[in-house]
């Protein structure tokens, strides 16, 4: 058992939250840089930003205009569903690389993802950039009954999405585009359909029935990719289930499984940072309450990796 340790609240200054909660309580996708801690939650049309190294409110950066929804139930069916953040290195428009925020796809206006462009200290700036996925999105029908993305990494020349299964399509999966392709795709304003490169399916095995999948993902300096997954009683992509189980598991450059390490609690964990420091992986890890009410929280976590 792989112990989790709480070291925050996700809570959002009262400058910055307006009229809405003060805190992120959906957090689905991490990406730390330098000091900075980004955090997108699928039920939000904002970014999060905290800091990694003390515990004061963070605050947000809007995404996509509008208002979405108060009740839950309205909410859900509404919101763009960003459920993974990844880092962009350098490429075209952003000399200093850019985060990119991912829709799930599973449902048609949960297609769209952000651009949002960085500078050398890792600082959001300029604009951000709305983004139709539908034309990398779609073509996933083809494979899966029920398209629904979790995470997303770079690794070296690819960007490699992770598709997250249920108990009604229990196969994870981690599909493989080249990395040049998408993100001349992601520039162009006339796009066609953008077929992966390689899909690799994996069992993650399963607690009381309950199979585990993926939440998300981050890569590490050899092309190994970390990844964290839960147990949640849910038949399919759409509805919210009771979490029973998490595990962060690790998977080689070619996408197959190397180990998988249970959690000591069933946080239902759905972002993900790690860093290798030798032959030790530490994790930051954020949580989705599935309650407006309750703030997401911040974990951390620590495992030896010997054969790295």
């Amino acid at each position: 058992m792989i112990v989790l340790t709480k070291l925050r609240e996700l809570n959002i200054s009262a400058a910055a939250a307006g009229i809405r909660p003060l805190h992120l309580s959906a957090a689905s996708g991490l990406v730390c840089l330098n000091s900075i801690m980004y955090v997108v939650a699928d039920d939000e049309l904002h970014l999060g930003v905290f800091s990694v190294a003390d515990r004061k409110p963070g605050h947000l950066i809007r995404v996509f205009d509008g208002v979405l929804p108060g009740s839950k139930a309205a909410r859900k069916r509404q919101k763009p569903d960003l459920e993974a953040l990844a880092f962009l290195p350098a490429f075209r428009d952003f000399p200093h690389g850019a985060l990119l925020a991912f829709g799930s796809g599973s449902r048609p206006n949960r297609r769209r993802g952000v651009l949002l462009g960085l500078d050398p200290h890792g600082v959001i700036c300029g604009s951000p950039r709305s983004l139709d996925l539908s034309p990398i999105l779609v073509p996933l029908n083809e494979e899966f009954s029920e398209v629904n993305i979790e995470g997303v990494v770079v690794v070296s020349d690819e960007l490699r999405l992770f598709q997250r299964g249920n108990k009604g399509q229990a196969g994870n999966a981690i599909i493989r585009f080249q990395l040049s392709t998408v993100l001349d795709a992601l520039q162009s304003e006339r796009i066609g359909a953008i077929k992966p490169s390689a899909i690799s399916r994996l069992d993650l095995g399963s607690i009381h029935g309950v199979p585990f999948s993926f939440t998300d993902a981050a890569a590490l300096p050899n092309g190994d990719m970390v990844f964290s997954a839960v147990a949640e009683d849910t038949e399919d992509a759409f509805r919210d289930g009771p979490c029973i189980g998490a595990l962060i598991g690790i998977a080689d450059n070619n996408g197959d499984l190397r180990s998988l390490h249970r959690f000591d609690r069933p946080y239902k964990i759905e972002g993900i940072d790690a860093r290798l420091d030798g032959n030790r992986l530490d994790l930051l890890l954020v949580t989705d309450a599935d309650n407006p009410d309750i703030p997401a929280v911040l974990l951390s976590s620590t495992m030896n990796i010997p054969d790295l």
